[in-house]
């Protein structure tokens, strides 16, 4: 292995190898306690230790790292401490998770260190995010996101570099490519001879790094920070380095043909590189036991500290106020000017005075830009607010929800378009694993409002006219919003704006250009979990939200002798039970009106909790009405009989004289 020291001075040399020892130590002693049970598994980065470091090395303290399982480097070169590290593997209070996760799924904003999820791609997309705010901030930084061979099979991959490339967004996409994704071989991965030619196709540049010379690691990484300060671009970086591990430690290496193993142990990064030192006499035997008996003394410390703590003692409370970021609600009423205005005019006046009003708000979807989006919603926001703020965007929701993760996480907000919300199911991973939870596992706040233009009624088939609600009201962790009227959703959107928590704001398409209502000219919120009582009566409750709602009035003006409350419900997460407990209280008698196909939906847990809370006070079992168990048809009589409107009325009267 040649070594290049450059203009390195030997102190730099000496701390460079101070940083490539230290996780070796770590992982060392780490074999060791796991081998004694003490440790309940483990992901060993021996024998990549170069990337980790060489790159954390040249970037500076306050520029987003994106790791992996195998990165241990990137954390002990950020100098977090060691018992926060153990106490992070152990589940103790002292690690970043608070017990909820295990090795290296956590972020850290105090070490700009932004861990990963299972799903490994999502990451990428974060990182994209990451560099846009960095982009627009134009402070110079660039960000470096970690992958292995095996993960540039996913979508995600393909997408990241994708939209990094068209939007000239400056990342560092670092492929360790070690041989295997867990025991298959890369010749069963991908047929490409080289990974980093995969730049070509997205207009890229790209580089094959010797992954174990942690000098030509750091050169490289120099060079190219230095010169993506003043042209800001993503560049592709495959390191070809070897996982002298099993996957995970339980794993093993049989599967690995012992010649391969004894090859890549003759390029070990630390002894390599120490033998360097030596040769130049920078290193000697005496430095080197000192150095090694500081880290020693250092990891024996940190893991008895880690001993010492009490385990984590589980707390109802505890777990779940930190499924949302506590967020202060601000009322803001607006004055007496009001328009009569549609349901559209109210959703684009909202995005409109909420990007005059967030500075840091950007607003991305598929043709929002010049074309004003498919429901014309955006249109004339280029000319206010400009193509930085107002971005079109490939094909691709998933990288375009996890780069609005990483657009919070680097102090921005961000409104995603999903074109409809039938689209939403290519995002759906980011949204339920990445969103949902990253408050919950680290603490960090997902500031990114998911539109979704939904609904039937138009004879747009099954693939542009689902009501899909119910996919993300069971998901902890999300908020999901619902009006039925231009006040509202006006109201509404501003608050999920303003909200740190991520929010999936539904919008029926068949509202848009047919529901008229006054609504204040200026900017005004109204608070979640607070249904509407559209009508006022003794009979029966009927309970609904959407499109549903007007079903229900229809239906109403047939009947003006019935006295019924009529809820909208506004929010499906959170709920407002209060209301809805308090009706069937006074009434004794439900109905549950909804779009969506019955089995799984949330009127199903509505109806649950009525009988849970409210037994005692029903004269009649609760009835719910939906639209049949099939997918949307797209003939108008198809779906005319697959909507509920036909059933409704039936299902209402028969219960109120049940």
């Amino acid at each position: 292995m040649k070594f290049n020291r450059g203009t390195l001075g030997d102190n730099q040399l000496l701390e460079l190898y101070k940083s490539i020892l230290k996780p070796r130590m770590i992982e060392e002693k780490m074999l060791v306690l796991i081998r004694q049970g003490k440790v309940s598994k483990w992901f060993s980065g021996i024998g990549q230790e170069a990337i980790s470091v060489g790159i954390t090395a040249a970037l500076d303290q306050d520029e987003y790292i994106l790791p992996m399982h195998r990165n241990l480097g990137v954390f002990t070169s950020r100098n977090i401490p060691l018992y926060r590290l153990f106490s992070q593997w152990q589940g103790k209070a002292n690690g970043f998770t608070k017990g909820r996760d295990r090795s290296f799924h956590f972020g850290s904003q105090q070490y700009k260190i932004i861990g990963m999820i299972s799903h490994l791609g999502p990451q990428l997309g974060v990182a994209d995010g990451i560099a846009l705010a960095n982009k627009l901030s134009k402070n110079g930084k660039i960000t470096a996101v970690f992958t292995g061979e095996g993960a540039t099979s996913e979508g995600d991959f393909h997408e990241a570099l994708n939209v990094a490339s068209v939007w000239d967004l400056p990342v560092l996409f670092v492929i360790e490519n070690n041989g295997y994704g867990l025991s298959t071989p890369t010749n069963e991965q991908y047929r490409c001879e080289n990974l980093a030619d995969k730049g070509i196709g997205y207009g890229m540049e790209s580089y094959i790094v010797d992954g174990n010379n942690v000098l030509e690691v750091y050169h490289l990484i120099s060079d190219l920070k230095k010169s993506m300060e003043t042209n800001p671009r993503p560049i592709l970086l495959e390191f070809k380095t070897f996982r002298m591990r099993g996957h995970e430690e339980a794993s093993g290496v049989k599967y690995v043909p012992k010649e391969l193993l004894d090859l890549w142990e003759e390029k070990d990064p630390v002894e390599n590189f120490k033998k360097y030192l030596m040769q130049l006499n920078i290193l000697t035997e005496s430095i080197d036991l000192e150095i090694t008996s500081h880290f020693k003394k250092e990891i024996d410390e940190s893991w008895a500290i880690v001993n010492s703590e009490p385990d984590i003692e589980a707390s109802y409370s505890d777990e779940l106020d930190d499924v949302y970021k506590g967020y202060d609600f601000e009322i803001i009423n607006a004055n007496s000017n009001v328009s009569n205005i549609r349901f559209i005019d109210a959703i684009s006046s909202s995005l409109k005075q909420s990007m005059q009003r967030h500075d840091n708000l950007v607003i991305m979807g598929q043709d929002i830009a010049e074309y004003g989006g498919a429901f014309k919603i955006t249109d004339g926001f280029v000319p206010l607010f400009g193509k930085d703020r107002v971005r079109n965007t490939p094909i691709c929701e998933s990288i375009i929800v996890s780069a609005g993760m990483g657009l919070s996480i680097n102090g921005y907000k961000s409104v995603v378009e999903m074109q409809f919300a039938d689209f939403v199911s290519t995002g759906f991973n980011p949204i339920v694993n990445l969103l949902a939870k990253s408050h919950y596992r680290w603490l960090e706040k997902a500031d990114v409002v998911i539109r979704m233009p939904c609904g039937a009624g138009t004879q747009a088939g099954p693939f542009h006219s689902q009501t899909n609600e119910a996919w993300f009201t069971k998901t902890p962790g999300l908020k999901v919003v619902y009006p039925a009227f231009p006040y509202d959703a006006k109201g509404l959107l501003n608050t999920a704006i303003n909200d740190p928590n991520p929010v999936l704001f539904f919008e029926h398409k068949k509202l848009y250009r047919s529901i008229y209502q006054n609504v204040p000219d200026e900017y005004y919120t109204l608070p979640f979990g607070k249904a509407a009582l559209v009508k006022e009566g003794e009979a029966v409750t009927i309970i609904s939200f959407g499109a549903a709602v007007h079903w229900a009035l229809k239906t109403l003006e047939k009947h003006t002798d019935l006295s019924v409350d009529l809820i909208d419900l506004r929010t499906l997460q959170p709920l407002d039970t209060a209301t809805i407990f308090d009706s069937v209280k006074k009434t004794g008698k439900t109905i549950i009106y909804q779009e969506d196909s019955l089995f799984g939906s949330i009127s199903s847990d509505i109806s649950a909790l009525i009988m849970e809370n409210c037994f005692e006070y029903l004269d009649a079992p609760v009835v719910r009405v939906a639209s049949l168990e099939s997918p949307i048809p797209f003939t108008k009589a198809l779906e005319d009989q697959y909507l509920p409107l036909g059933r409704f009325e039936k299902a209402l009267l028969d219960l109120i004289a049940y």
